[in-house]
């Protein structure tokens, strides 16, 4: 630290000597000019004296415009900072977590200054909602494993008692397996939606007929669907789909189930594949009980269940339509809902179709 101050001190003084070098010889010069233009004569002595006192003078007339530069410079820099100052104490915060903060978009004196306020405004907005997403997400998972985990928990406890009968021991024993199987399908959903939202998947698709694939997905539930003498319409046009098929086998068989599921015993399930201009449409109709129109805008959120005290929902984890929307989306499609409490729901997926 301190050869380093002494070489810039020495620098300082090979620049202030070679200045004031450079000053005493352009004063002589000038000088001589004159003394010559003037034909004026004067003593060597008085005119060193002169040249030196008139260098000197040069000098410090240099070195206060030089100050007096610097000092409006650093004046106008601390002008400026102090434009940006709100800005930087703004991302400070935000990177410390608060994101409540708001600038007020006039900041400043300029265009610029106002672009990067609504730009803070609307980072530290984007990134508040992504923080009430995450803490919601946590909190879901929270109890939709606690749930399960207590009935385990609980019932394990009761298979302590010797004199419980065996009926009765079976009894706990399949609820053990049943919220056991709960519990893996919760995490392989969501091993699944983490994957789907992961930047490095590739959807690698293949050309295929969607009408066959429906078909066999059909056929695959028809133990579902006949249990409830649940009638199946099926009008499937014949059409072929550049997707992943793995992928999409996903989207059709959770909906496909979804519609079962939720269609009391006699009802109807409608299943219709049309081609419409560059468009391929899946529609699947039901006639079950419905969705109700403020939770129509948030079937496809993580966790989110119509009725989360209906027996039925137990059988859920709330992420099927989660990962459906997401595939549809990874292969550049759309997914709508139309329903009504008790009058049935459809939905239609659309994708684009193979040229």
């Amino acid at each position: 630290m301190k050869t380093r101050w002494v070489i810039q001190v020495t620098a300082v003084g090979v620049v202030v000597m070679l200045l004031l070098c450079g000053i005493w010889t352009g004063v002589f010069f000038l000088t001589a000019s004159l003394y010559a233009a003037t034909g004026l004569t004067l003593p060597p002595f008085l005119i060193q004296v002169l040249n030196s006192l008139f260098g000197l003078l040069v000098f410090v007339l240099l070195f206060i415009v030089y100050i007096a530069w610097s000092s409006a410079r650093s004046e106008v820099r601390r002008q400026r900072m102090q434009v940006f100052e709100p800005i930087i104490e703004a991302m400070k915060r935000i990177a410390k977590g608060d994101f409540q903060i708001r600038l007020d978009p006039e900041v400043g004196a300029n265009g610029f200054t106002s672009e990067l306020a609504k730009s803070v405004n609307q980072m530290a907005e984007e990134l508040n909602q992504m923080e009430h997403m995450r803490q919601e997400f946590i909190s879901n998972v929270s109890h939709e494993i606690q749930s399960p985990l207590t009935s385990i928990q609980g019932f394990a406890q009761a298979l302590h008692d010797e004199h419980l009968p065996v009926l009765e021991r079976e009894h706990y024993l399949g609820i053990i397996e049943t919220e056991s199987m709960r519990l893996s399908r919760m995490t392989e959903n969501m091993l699944k939606l983490a994957s789907l939202e992961s930047k490095h998947l590739t959807v690698e698709p293949n050309s295929y007929r969607l009408d066959k694939q429906i078909r066999m997905l059909i056929l695959a539930c028809e133990p579902q669907w006949t249990r409830k003498a649940i009638t199946m319409e099926v009008d499937l046009e014949e059409v072929l789909l550049f997707a992943n098929e793995d992928l999409l086998s996903q989207v059709w068989s959770n909906l496909l189930h979804n519609s079962i599921k939720f269609t009391p015993q006699g009802g109807k399930v409608c299943v219709e594949v049309h081609r419409q201009d560059r468009c391929i449409e899946c529609r699947i109709t039901d006639t079950g009980i419905g969705i109700p129109l403020e939770a129509q805008t948030r079937i496809f959120e993580r966790f989110y269940k119509v009725d989360a005290s209906r027996e039925r929902a137990r059988e859920g984890s709330g992420l099927g339509l989660a990962i459906v929307r997401k595939i549809v989306e990874l292969h550049q499609g759309t997914i709508k809902v139309v329903s009504q409490p008790h009058a049935g729901t459809s939905m239609l997926v659309s994708l684009p179709a193979a040229e």
